[in-house]
């Protein structure tokens, strides 16, 4: 039996029209009428810095490239490999197997011939991080999750140069956002790593990094409303570094951090900045606008820390 990936397709035509070359203003034309012919062209002009290209970060890139972003920073240090498949955008049987940062880069170009990337393999690391924010209008978190150190020093030059910095989670079959204004409440202010810790985690290393990567679930999603449907808890293990998600998730995500960040590029609307969010869950036709004054100090906060902490870090197996 023919493989329908490579078999012809009969509805395509023997001799495709000519349709012409690449004209920017023809290719984004439907945005017109959501945004203005003005601000069309300052996305046009606009540069973003978007690092890990896996999970959330590949369907930043490719959406706000087809809202006609014109410039990218972009990062990535791994290969797609079969479990990428169930939610990441540049993940194919054709892909498994090369790297992230030359598929995302290549699709941009198919999708804006135009568009300006610059390409860091090597990864960001303390020493480039300067490269990667250089001219960026602004900031789409991406990294893994447990990339948490990079995490906190991106955001903090971020502010330090004035780049508003957007993070939104995939929770289950929701999203949960965050914006984060030079001028307003820092990302280590809203988050308080090292406030609350457990005594375990001020004497081990391991368990004082896995206590701060549930502050930052918690403090991503306070209302966390992802966990009423969570089938196995077994499945999130901080130990081994694995955590489920779904497409469903990653597609909310790229919609609303990218909605919210032409906003910030355009200055137009509000946008809900820290301690200000929002979670969306389709799963539960919920919506929650969350509010966590002082952040991770807020007793609400603290609360749940210390709720998701025992359910997510029971007694370390000796």
């Amino acid at each position: 039996m023919a493989n329908p990936a490579t078999a012809a397709n009969p509805a395509t035509p023997a001799n495709p029209p000519d349709l012409g070359p690449f004209r920017y203003h023809d290719a984004f034309s439907r945005n017109i009428g959501w945004v203005t012919e003005a601000e069309q062209e300052q996305l046009r002009n606009s540069i973003i810095s978007v690092g890990g290209l896996g999970g959330v970060g590949g369907s930043h890139a490719l959406t706000m490239a087809r809202l006609g972003v014109g410039g990218f920073r972009i990062s990535d240090l791994d290969i797609f490999d079969w479990p990428n498949m169930n939610r990441q955008a540049g993940a194919f049987a054709s892909t498994v197997g090369r790297d992230k940062l030359d598929t995302i880069a290549e699709t941009l170009a198919d999708i804006n011939p135009e568009v300006k990337l610059h390409l860091m393999p090597g990864g960001i690391h303390d020493h480039n991080i300067d490269e990667f924010l250089q001219g960026s209008h602004l900031y789409m978190d991406s990294l893994d999750i447990f990339a948490l150190k990079l995490r906190r020093k991106v955001f903090a030059r971020c502010r330090e140069l004035g780049i508003p910095a957007v993070t939104a989670a995939p929770m289950g079959m929701g999203t949960a956002f965050l914006a984060f204004d030079p001028e307003g409440m820092s990302f280590e202010d809203y988050f308080d790593f090292d406030g609350g810790l457990s005594a375990e985690a001020e004497r081990d290393p391991d368990q004082r990094f896995r206590e701060q990567i549930v502050k930052f679930i918690c403090g991503v999603s306070p209302a966390m409303i992802q966990r009423h449907y969570l089938l196995n808890r077994g499945t999130v293990n901080l130990f081994e570094r694995k955590v489920p998600s779904t497409c469903i998730g990653i597609e909310l995500a790229a919609g609303v951090a990218c909605a919210n960040g032409i906003k910030l590029m355009l200055k137009r609307g509000e946008t809900r900045v820290a301690p200000r969010g929002l979670h969306f869950d389709a799963f539960r036709n919920q919506m929650v606008k969350t509010w966590r004054p002082g952040g991770g100090r807020h007793p609400m906060s603290r609360l749940m820390f210390k709720y998701v902490r025992n359910l997510l870090l029971p007694k370390k197996p000796r």
